[in-house]
């Protein structure tokens, strides 16, 4: 299926090449847009429900998800069966255990589904009991992700979240009771009011509760959000970029101490936890993204549905056929990067001819000086460039340092585009 992408300037080696194009998606996003209320922070594609779950809600429901079926269903497939199946939103967990079965039966008799497949699933607190996530658990999910953002009341006040503290606690009791093995926490940083204190003592609970995942985001200012409207970065009460930068040097300390691996920039796992579905994005595979707004990486094109549902009906009832452009060998050299440099063990350099990789060495070069820049021999072993004017003809890997290099990935990351692109 990915046979028609623009490989004509691309300077990777022919093994490679080989491999880009035979590449086709085994992985599925699906985009479940309902929520009770919009998060202060949030510029997702959602639809506000309120917390009645009355009559007009579940029509709203019924007809998304007929509409997210025949999504799926007309889109083509291929002979691979889907390895990954990624429920978010959204609060996919407004969704009941018979509304999951109907969507996960739908891909399931389209794509296939691996017998091994990771399926998960964000969940909010407040949103589900017992009864659903056992529901949840019938309909074939593997793997959930509790949307708890911080463990301080106070603070969840202050970001506009729908659930209080005891509503994350009783929700960690239900993932107990079921003793689900494979779950994960989010928490957000860098929150209006937010302390390093307050920081710490969450990561102290999570740890305390002892999830397989974590995933601990930094806060991002979005123009159309309400914290976007309110707040400048930097600006009090948000915390300034030495405390926002403290904070995530308290978080990697914290939980690499505990015995988390930090695998991503704003990901941490127990070993054999590491989310599989999200590695497809950041290893730039492949993917089937169905749903309002949802993202796909398709035949080497990457294209999104429309963000909000009257739009989406109306691409569906045409039958459209998304005409994307097919990304340039510029821009997947530069996905390449951006996206592997998220990853603790980085980028294989062997995929790139000699011309590319100078670029990267003479754009990378002063940041290795730095100490953000790390580069590893084939043994995984870390090679001292500092009096050397060349990479060649070194192979092995290059990656970002823990935490400074991951800390100021953007710059590097701003860097390598202006040199590449």
């Amino acid at each position: 299926m990915a046979k028609n992408i623009s490989l004509t300037r691309l300077s990777l080696n022919s093994n490679l090449v080989a491999t880009v194009l035979d590449l086709v998606p085994t992985a599925a996003y699906i985009h479940i847009p309902f929520c009770r209320r919009r998060c202060f922070y949030c510029d997702f594609p959602i639809s506000v429900v309120g917390n009645s779950g009355g009559k007009s809600a579940s029509i709203m429901l019924e007809e998304y998800i007929a509409a997210l079926i025949k999504d799926i269903q007309s889109t083509p497939s291929t002979e691979e069966p889907l390895q990954t199946v990624f429920f978010g939103g959204g609060t996919p967990s407004l969704l009941s255990p018979q509304q999951l079965t109907q969507i996960i039966q739908a891909i399931a008799s389209h794509f296939g589904i691996a017998d091994n497949a990771e399926i998960s699933m964000e969940i909010d607190p407040g949103t589900f009991d017992r009864h659903r996530l056992l529901g949840y658990l019938e309909a074939g999910l593997n793997r959930f992700s509790l949307g708890v953002q911080t463990f301080d009341e106070e603070l969840l006040k202050v970001c506009g979240r729908s659930h209080t503290l005891a509503d994350a606690m009783q929700a960690v009791e239900i993932i107990k009771q079921l003793e689900i093995d494979n779950f994960s926490l989010d928490l957000i940083s860098g929150l209006p009011h937010q302390t390093l204190e307050h920081c710490l003592k969450s990561l102290e609970t999570a740890i305390a509760i002892a999830p397989k995942h974590l995933s601990c985001y930094d806060l991002v200012l979005e123009p159309v959000t309400a914290f976007g409207k309110q707040y400048q970065p930097g600006e009090t009460p948000l915390p300034n970029d030495d405390d926002a930068a403290q904070m995530y040097r308290l978080t990697q300390a914290t939980l690499t101490k505990a015995g988390y691996q930090h695998y991503e920039i704003s990901n941490y796992a127990q070993p054999g936890y590491q989310c599989r579905h999200n590695r497809v994005y950041w290893e730039n595979k492949p993917y089937y993204g169905f749903g309002m707004g949802a993202a796909s990486y398709v035949a080497g094109k990457r294209f999104s549905r429309p963000r909000t549902r009257r739009e989406y009906y109306a691409w569906l009832e045409t039958g459209s056929i998304v005409d994307a452009p097919e990304i340039s060998a510029t821009d997947y050299i530069l996905e390449t990067l951006m996206l592997g440099l998220r990853l603790a063990e980085g980028i294989d350099l062997e995929q790139f001819e000699p011309d590319i990789l100078k670029k990267i060495w003479s754009c990378i070069k002063p940041y290795y000086r730095q100490g953000w820049i790390e580069i590893l021999d084939n043994q995984e072993q870390l090679i001292d460039l500092k009096d050397r004017n060349s990479l060649f003809p070194l192979p092995g890997r290059v990656r970002l340092s823990d935490p400074e290099g991951f800390l100021f990935s953007n710059t590097v990351l701003a860097s390598l585009f202006e040199k590449l692109a």
